[in-house]
């Protein structure tokens, strides 16, 4: 009898941490314009910004 419970409680443990997925915050992999002039050295923020980045 102590053997299934094991088993039930081993499955159970094996089940509930297969799903555990992490979450990112809303804008998954986007910097802010500041942040990546930081990152980069820039001293104007002006290109990072969506409005600014030319399509190619």
């Amino acid at each position: 009898m102590k053997r299934i419970y094991l088993i039930v409680a081993l499955s159970a443990m094996l089940l509930t941490s297969a799903c555990y997925s992490v979450r990112t915050a809303g804008n998954s992999g986007k910097v802010p314009p500041g942040q990546a002039k930081k990152g980069t050295g820039s001293k104007s923020a002006r290109p990072f910004a969506p409005g600014q980045q030319k399509r190619n």
